[in-house]
């Protein structure tokens, strides 16, 4: 196992470092100029120029490259050609909105999906597993943001029970920290609830007529225990991948969700530094997402032995 792990950091390393190099190079075919876009419409040559030398713009491409990557080795992501604030505070002040949204979003759509898609399969061809899949296509076609939207409308507006939009910091107490957070979980949480459901439903009937399952009840054991002890643990392996992946989606795809209910985390982040053609900014974020990415499938992998003792890797 170690071995295997030390074997993927470092196929892990040629990774990002690919994806890095293609951000870098694919930021700069893009038609646009940053600095024009820093400095507005009435620029003159001469304020576009010192700008350029400043930023290091004026370079050969291959020197930015070489430049850049060495120092993000460093541990120096660069400076926000619009802020000035460096893409390391950007990130730290980002980051940890859209993380809490992404946790609550995903702790709410395992309460969700396991029990649902437990009884959908225990209870399959009847009204009960109609139900549970008719809601799960519903939550797979309802767009995130309408739902966010509606939610609003309900609990905040109408309601009042929670907080319409804004962040609060977990700092500031837990309480009101997962108050702000439910609407936009929920909101996030809800599509891949019904993923997750699906993928429960279907691994529980695959398994459930599997020989080991048919020993366990032999055995005498009680049907909780073999479900549970038995079937739901492998049938937990194709979840567990669609997990991590949806995870990672949900740490870098958050940006609409945090539009709707007001929340500056790292989508909106992204997407700012994207139409001010902030370079440094765009880089350091889909680095950190790649990263994000790359450390999901690893801990996938990992988790894969303890759910099924059979999967090793030498």
């Amino acid at each position: 196992m170690t071995r295997y792990i030390i074997r993927r950091l470092i196929h892990s390393i040629f990774i990002i470092w690919g994806v890095a190099t293609l951000v870098f190079f694919g930021l700069r075919a893009v038609p646009g100029d940053p600095v024009v876009q820093f400095l507005g419409a009435e620029y003159t040559p001469e304020a576009a120029e010192a700008l350029n030398a400043k930023l290091g713009l004026d370079e050969p491409i291959h020197i930015q490259y070489v430049k850049w990557m060495s120092n993000v080795m460093r541990g120096d992501l660069g400076d926000s050609i619009a802020t000035g604030e460096t893409v390391g505070q950007a990130i730290r002040s980002g980051f940890p909105k859209t993380i809490s949204i992404a946790i609550v979003a995903f702790t709410l759509s395992l309460l969700i999906a396991i029990p649902t898609g437990i009884i959908a399969a225990l209870r399959r061809n009847t009204w009960i597993d109609y139900v549970v899949s008719v809601i799960a296509f519903i939550g797979v076609s309802m767009p995130s943001f309408w739902f966010g939207i509606i939610l609003i409308i309900l609990f905040a507006v109408r309601l009042g029970w929670l907080p319409a939009i804004g962040y609060t910091s977990i700092t500031d107490g837990p309480w009101e920290w997962f108050k702000h957070l439910l609407l936009p979980g929920l909101a996030v949480g809800a599509g891949f609830a019904a993923i997750m459901m699906r993928f429960v439903r279907a691994g529980l009937l695959e398994v459930m007529g599997s020989d080991y399952v048919r020993t366990a009840r032999a055995k005498g054991l009680n049907e909780r225990a073999v479900i549970i002890r038995h079937a739901l643990r492998n049938a937990l392996i194709p979840v567990v991948t669609i997990a991590g992946i949806q995870l990672a989606l949900l740490l870098s795809g958050t940006v609409v969700i945090e539009i709707v209910f007001s929340i500056r985390g790292l989508g909106r982040i992204l997407v700012g530094a994207i139409l001010d053609k902030d370079y440094p900014i765009v880089q350091g974020v889909i680095l950190l997402v790649s990263v994000i990415f790359v450390g999901a499938n690893l801990v996938v992998d990992i988790i894969y032995t303890f759910l099924d003792p059979r999967i090793r890797y030498e």
